[in-house]
């Protein structure tokens, strides 16, 4: 089969107006991108999904295992997989970026804690998507990697189990569990310094760890890893000084942002933030993420780190979102689009249409992202991210939708809009440009019909009623 078949049938995978048996047929394809594609859909029909938990190729089921929109609850039942291959995607989980993954069953998680492979047991324990309550009843485990990924769930362990992970006999836990106290602790500070070697966890030590003053005095004399020390909350004021005039302008850019210095302080300071310099959210901000008043004076501040750090907290007051919407710093702007419950929409359209980030393609899914009026504002644009734009007006006039679906440079979308006529979506679905086809095979308007007409032509074989077995 060709490209353009394939890519043909990928499309209809995401058709969300698919009915089961054409995606049963789907799941019966020789592609494998094209079976487990159906394994990745959002939405499954019942009958799908019972297919796809008894479907010969391994990899299908995988997939489902680790497809984070799918219920949890069926997720769940492939527990009972006769391989451990798909146990192992299982306690691995879904990957997701920046979207809340529901946990699978209590009784999932424990039946994948005593799995008899040690790999699908180490994989549910060492990666993130195992929720915090079942990781902290891993505190008394005999295995201590189960007791080392106990730590990860600090804030939800009573005193007694933190102490015990404090005292632990293994090496790996106590280290663990001495991460999380060291901004208390100078001894337990002083010992990680002294154990972990290099990686992040040491910078993040030297970033927060309570330092004595001998400890801080010869971190700062052997003048490695200056930077993360330098926002060191514990560090001497004397030190802090001979930091802030650094030759590295890093260390002095640390300084700049530290809580205690005041407006005038931290200009007294010679430091550079660049317009493209990709810098965490200050510590000491998002732990005020939620008072007013304090992200007020933040968003203020002449300091961009400060007005970066106050743009991704949810209680910026009204006058402040307003304020960092205007701000002259473009990482402001998109920061601010990217994660406030609410960003304005004129800020959402400005900066997709004018921002050149790689990010700004990702606003449209933002809350509040305008939609009415945009295909009188931009329908005749002469920028073809702009008509696009056009498509998502609930007013878009059928005579401006049938041009945009014959525009070289928005047909593809408009290929996808289920307002445009069945025959246009036709015409497109015939089209020899694959990816004005695609679009059309997409577009929920498509009858079913012709769904099954089109795995007629590309050769998909049709699946009998009673048949549940899938073939690769």
């Amino acid at each position: 089969m060709g490209d353009h078949w394939t890519g043909l049938l990928h499309a209809l995978v995401w058709n969300e107006a698919a009915p089961a048996d054409v995606l049963l047929r789907l799941l019966g394809h020789e592609d494998e991108w094209v079976r487990r594609a159906v394994a990745r859909r959002a939405v499954l029909p019942q009958e799908v999904i019972e297919a796809v938990l008894v479907h010969p190729d391994r990899r299908v089921r995988g997939t489902f295992a680790e497809n984070g929109n799918a219920d949890p609850g069926q997720r769940a039942r492939l527990v009972d997989d006769p391989l451990p291959a798909v146990h192992l995607a299982l306690a691995h989980g879904p990957m997701a970026y920046r979207q809340p993954v529901a946990p699978l069953p209590d009784w999932a998680y424990e039946r994948l804690l005593n799995h008899p492979r040690g790999l699908v047991r180490s994989e549910l324990v060492s990666w993130g998507a195992t929720p915090a309550h079942i990781l902290a009843g891993l505190a008394d485990h005999e295995d201590p990697a189960f007791r080392q990924a106990a730590c990860r769930a600090w804030d939800r362990l009573a005193d007694e189990a933190r102490q015990r992970l404090l005292h632990d006999e293994d090496p790996d836990v106590r280290q663990a569990a001495a991460l999380h106290v060291c901004h208390e602790d100078e001894e337990r500070t002083s010992l990680l310094v002294g154990g972990l070697g290099g990686g992040w966890q040491l910078g993040e030590v030297l970033a927060k760890g309570r330092l004595t003053r001998e400890l801080a005095e010869r971190l700062v004399e052997e003048g490695e890893r200056l930077a993360a020390i330098a926002s060191n909350p514990s560090l001497p004021p004397d030190l802090v000084a001979r930091l802030a005039v650094d030759p590295d302008p890093r260390v002095r850019l640390q300084v700049s942002a530290r809580p205690e210095l005041g407006e005038a302080e931290r200009a007294a300071v010679d430091y550079t933030v660049g317009a493209e310099d990709r810098l965490p959210t200050l510590g000491w901000v998002w732990e005020r993420r939620e008072d007013a008043e304090f992200l007020r004076t933040c968003a203020r501040s002449p300091h961009a780190w400060l007005r970066r750090s106050a743009a991704v907290c949810p209680g910026l007051s009204a006058d402040a979102v307003e304020l960092l919407a205007q701000d002259d710093d473009f990482a402001v702007r998109l920061l601010l689009a990217e994660f406030h419950p609410e960003p304005p929409p004129e800020l959402l359209l400005d900066l997709y249409l004018h921002g050149t980030h790689r990010a700004v393609g990702m606003l449209v899914t933002r809350p509040g992202f305008p939609a009415a009026g945009l295909a009188a504002r931009l329908g005749d644009s002469p920028d073809p991210r702009a008509r696009r734009l056009a498509l998502r007006d609930p007013g878009l006039e059928p005579e401006l939708l049938d041009r945009l679906s014959r525009d070289p440079q928005t047909r593809t979308q408009a290929g996808r809009d289920p307002r445009l006529p069945v025959a246009r979506i036709r015409e497109l679905l015939a089209d020899p440009d694959r990816d004005a086809a695609a679009a059309a095979a997409a577009n929920p308007a498509l009858p079913a019909g012709d769904m099954r007409r089109l795995l007629d032509r590309a050769g998909v074989p049709e699946i009998p009623v009673n048949d549940r077995t899938i073939g690769c």
